[in-house]
């Protein structure tokens, strides 16, 4: 078996699947010739377009690190016959923790007090009030992994009040989570002082936080994205927030990434920005590599997992 490495990856993945294949790392000039004889592919970031399914000659399977897989032209997968998975879970902690970083980091306006404090250290303290959290209501679109995460850490650390949309999931779901179970988006926007959506991009999914909802949402109100960017409509966000709708916005992910510097969303001081960080932590990078490596392992003998398969 040979298997190309087409993104930087922890070691720890890479040196499981050594045990067993022919590896070619990212770092290796015959990476660019891997169409001719990959047999597999572990990747990140790199884009797998239609053409490159149509030039592979022996591929049999595609492994990406993380959850989303909007890089992969999956039916382009499915005519070629190419199984497509995913490593769902590894990093469901280290995005609810940002998830909750970001909200405290708008909340309390930190990034902004910085920025000023660098700039001229003069802060009028009276204009720079920020929100508290404690008994808040946060909601969340998307009760799956992250979203599950999201609202214990919310629950535990500020005693949130929780309500949660998602009309893929059992009625029964989050036994052991206090929250309430809305029917519709619509009960949400009026009613959340905090709303982050924790959803895969799709047709369905984007814009679900879209400019009729922030119309409808408390001044208060922060909107939290660390889950696909177009989940959130950049533009009537943008708006929102110029116009003093909403309170401000934290972002780890946008449509373009990374964002240019001429985005109309970093030049607004009630936004906090990271670079598509959420699986950014030293143990999720490890355990991923290696969650990565065990797949696709797990598929040459012909044990697909079937909470990773997405193709």
């Amino acid at each position: 078996m040979k298997v190309y490495v087409l993104d930087e990856i922890y070691p720890g993945g890479v040196e499981l699947a050594q045990k067993r294949a022919e590896v070619v790392r990212w770092d290796d000039p015959r990476v660019k010739n891997w169409h001719e004889d990959a047999d597999g592919l572990m990747i990140r970031l790199t884009r797998i377009t239609a053409a490159d399914f149509a030039r592979a000659k022996r591929l049999k399977v595609v492994v990406k690190q993380g959850v989303g897989v909007d890089n992969i032209d999956l039916p382009a997968a499915r005519d070629k016959g190419v199984v497509v998975c995913n490593t769902p879970g590894v990093n469901a902690d280290a995005v609810a923790e940002l998830t909750l970083g970001l909200t405290l980091a708008v909340a309390r306006r930190i990034a902004e007090c910085d920025r000023r404090n660098r700039a001229d250290g003069t802060i009028d303290r009276a204009r720079f009030l920020g929100l508290e959290l404690g008994g808040k209501t946060v909601g969340i679109i998307g009760m799956g992994n992250i979203g599950t995460r999201v609202a214990r850490k919310f629950h535990a650390a500020f005693g949130a009040h929780i309500i949660a949309y998602d009309p893929y999931v059992p009625g029964n779901h989050w036994p052991d989570i206090p929250h309430e179970r809305l029917a519709s988006l619509d009960e949400m926007w009026p009613r959340a002082d905090v709303i982050t959506p924790h959803v895969p991009l799709t047709a369905e999914t984007r814009g679900i936080v879209g400019a009729a909802g922030l119309a409808r949402m408390k001044p208060t109100a922060i909107v939290v994205n660390a889950a696909r960017g177009g989940v959130v409509d950049e533009p009537a966000l943008h708006e929102a927030l110029k116009a003093g709708r909403i309170f401000g916005a934290g972002l780890d992910v946008f449509v373009s990434e990374p964002p240019s510097n001429r985005d109309p969303l970093l030049g607004l001081p009630n936004v906090v920005v990271t670079p598509h960080a959420g699986g950014g932590t030293l143990e999720t990078q490890a355990k991923s590599s290696i969650a990565v490596a065990e797949t696709l392992l797990a598929v040459f003998d012909g044990n697909i997992p079937a909470k990773a398969r997405v193709a």
